[in-house]
C-alpha cells in the first residue's frame, strides 16, 4: 500500500476540529420522498488530551453526528458528548478516566489509589439506541447518556443496570417487539462472576434480572444473540481473572487473555421464565457482533461475525492503524447451529465475503429466519465497502469506490415493505480524495447508489448508529 492510501484512511482516525451546529448539504442523486427522519451516529472523535494520546480506536472521546433527512434534502450537525470523562479531561488537560486500552495511572501510587477509588468511564462512544423511552448514547460500562435527538445535547447520565449493580454491559441491547421487552447482558465481577441477562420493559425502562450465568473467568462480551424465544450468550475464550480487575495496572482489555483451550461456550436461555435451556461448548473463535438467531425445529441457529482468534483487538490499536499497515478488520458470517435436544453444535461459514458491523432488517426479521445481511467490508487496507450477503446461498454483492471508506450500513425499510430487502441503506463514507465525508444512500436490493450528500468536514470513523423516523 502506498503512502497516499495510508494517509487517506488515517484521516478518519484524527481528532475532529469543531462542532457543526447545522449545515444544509448539497445532494447529488435522488433521495426517496418517503425517507424522513434522523440518522444519529456515535463514535470516537478526540484521540488525545493535551500531550496524552489514546492508544486504541475504541478509546477516543465521543462525538454524536446527526443527518436530518426529509423532502429530498439533508442537513448535518455534530456535537461532543457531554460526559464526566470528557469534562475532567478538559479540566485537567490530560486523560483522567481509563478507557478500553488506555491507562492514565502511570505511577504505582496512582494505580494503588485507583483500586480504592475506581473511575468507571462514561465515555459512551459506541452506539445510539432508543430504550426506556429515551434516546441513549451507550458503551460497555453501565453508564449511558440520555441525549436530545434534535439538538444532540446531553440530558444526564443513567445507570443501565438498575438494582442489579454490575461492572460491564453491552452497547447492543436487543428488542422483542412481540413482548414489548428489551434485553441486555450485565457482568458482575466477584470470587464467582455472573453474566446476568436483564429484561427492560418498554417504554417505562423498568429493569429486572431474567437469568444469571455463572463463570469462573468472564469472557469479553460485546453483544449477544436473540431468537423469538431465546437469548444466547457466546462466551468467547478471551477471558479475565476477576482479581486482576481489583488491582489496576493495565488498561482494561490488557487484563484479558486468549485461552483457546476453553473453547467457545454457548449458553441458551429461555425468554419466558429464564431457564438455561442449553450450556454447551464448541471450538474456539472470537467475535464482536451477533447478527441474528432463529429456531428451526430442534435447531437454534445463531449467526455472528467471527474471527479465528482475538488478534483483531490489536489490529485496532491507533499506532498500528496510523502506520498504514493493512488491518484485518473484517471477519466472516458464521452460523452456529445448536441442537436444543442433544446439545451438539455445528459451525458453518455462510459466505466467503468478509464483513464487520453487520445489520439486518431488524423490524421484520429480528429473532426470525433472515436471508439478507448487510455490513462494512474490505478490499484492501481497511474497511472500505458496503456488502450484502445472501445467508441462504452465500453469494454477495458490494458497493465500492476507490479512495472511499464506508462505515456501518443502517437499513431503513420502505413504507409498506413486504420483501425483507425493500428499503435503503445509509452509510457514512470517508472520501480521502476530497478530504471530507458524505452520507451515502443505497438501494438495499441492488446496492445501486441512490444519492450522496457531502458533509463540511471529515467525520471520524465511528461504530454504530440508528435511524429515527419522524
Amino acid at each position: 500500500m502506498d503512502d497516499t492510501a495510508a494517509a487517506g484512511y488515517a484521516a478518519g482516525l484524527t481528532t475532529a476540529t469543531r462542532e457543526i451546529e447545522s449545515a444544509r448539504l448539497e445532494v447529488a442523486g435522488d433521495i426517496p420522498d418517503w425517507l424522513c427522519g434522523s440518522l444519529i451516529r456515535n463514535g470516537p472523535a478526540q484521540f488525545e488530551v493535551g500531550r496524552d494520546p489514546y492508544r486504541h480506536w475504541f478509546d477516543g472521546l465521543a462525538m454524536l453526528h446527526r443527518f436530518e433527512i426529509g423532502n429530498g434534502g439533508v442537513s448535518y450537525a455534530s456535537r461532543w458528548l457531554e460526559c464526566e470523562a470528557a469534562r475532567t479531561a478538559k479540566a485537567h488537560g490530560r486523560i483522567v478516566y481509563g478507557e478500553y486500552d488506555t491507562d492514565p495511572c502511570r505511577t504505582l501510587f496512582g494505580r494503588v489509589m485507583s483500586a480504592f477509588r475506581p473511575k468507571i468511564s462514561d465515555n459512551c462512544n459506541v452506539n445510539v439506541v432508543r430504550t426506556g423511552g429515551t434516546v441513549m448514547a451507550m458503551t460497555e460500562t453501565p453508564w449511558r447518556i440520555a441525549i436530545d435527538p434534535i439538538s444532540l445535547r446531553s440530558q444526564g447520565r443513567h445507570r443501565a443496570d438498575g438494582a442489579a449493580a454490575g461492572q460491564l454491559t453491552t452497547a447492543h441491547p436487543v428488542y422483542d417487539q412481540r413482548r414489548g421487552l428489551s434485553y441486555n447482558s450485565l457482568l458482575r465481577f466477584g470470587r464467582t462472576s455472573w453474566f446476568q441477562l436483564l429484561q427492560i420493559q418498554e417504554p417505562s425502562g423498568e429493569t429486572s434480572v431474567l437469568a444469571s450465568v455463572e463463570t469462573d473467568q468472564p469472557s469479553y462480551l460485546h453483544s449477544f444473540g436473540m431468537s423469538r424465544d431465546h437469548l444466547v450468550l457466546a462466551l468467547w475464550p478471551l477471558v479475565v481473572n476477576p482479581l486482576s480487575m481489583l488491582f489496576p495496572g493495565k488498561p482494561f482489555i490488557r487484563n484479558y487473555a486468549w485461552v483457546p483451550e476453553r473453547g467457545l461456550r454457548l449458553v441458551v436461555v429461555a425468554k419466558d421464565g429464564g431457564a438455561i435451556v442449553r450450556d454447551t461448548t464448541t471450538d474456539a473463535c472470537f467475535g464482536f457482533h451477533h447478527v441474528n438467531a432463529f429456531q428451526d425445529g430442534d435447531l437454534l441457529h445463531v449467526d455472528a461475525v467471527v474471527f479465528a482468534d482475538a488478534d483483531v483487538v490489536d489490529q485496532f490499536r491507533l499506532e498500528r492503524l496510523r502506520s498504514g499497515q493493512p488491518s484485518r478488520a473484517t471477519g466472516h458470517l458464521t452460523r452456529f447451529s445448536i441442537s436444543l435436544g442433544a446439545g451438539t453444535v455445528k459451525r458453518q461459514r455462510l459466505s466467503a465475503a468478509a464483513l464487520e458491523l453487520p445489520r439486518i432488517n431488524y423490524a421484520q426479521v429480528a429473532g426470525e429466519r433472515h436471508r439478507w445481511v448487510y455490513g462494512a467490508g474490505s478490499t484492501g487496507d481497511f474497511i472500505d465497502t458496503v456488502v450484502k450477503i445472501d445467508a441462504d446461498s452465500g453469494s454477495a454483492r458490494s458497493w465500492h469506490e476507490t479512495g472511499c471508506y464506508a462505515g456501518e450500513p443502517v437499513f431503513v425499510a420502505a413504507p409498506d415493505a413486504r420483501a425483507e430487502d425493500d428499503g435503503v441503506l445509509l452509510s457514512v463514507v470517508l472520501d480521502a480524495g476530497r478530504g471530507t465525508s458524505f452520507l451515502l444512500v443505497l438501494d438495499a436490493k441492488t446496492l445501486r447508489e441512490r444519492a450522496r450528500a457531502y458533509a463540511p468536514a471529515v467525520i471520524p470513523f465511528g461504530f454504530h448508529g440508528n435511524f429515527f423516523a419522524h
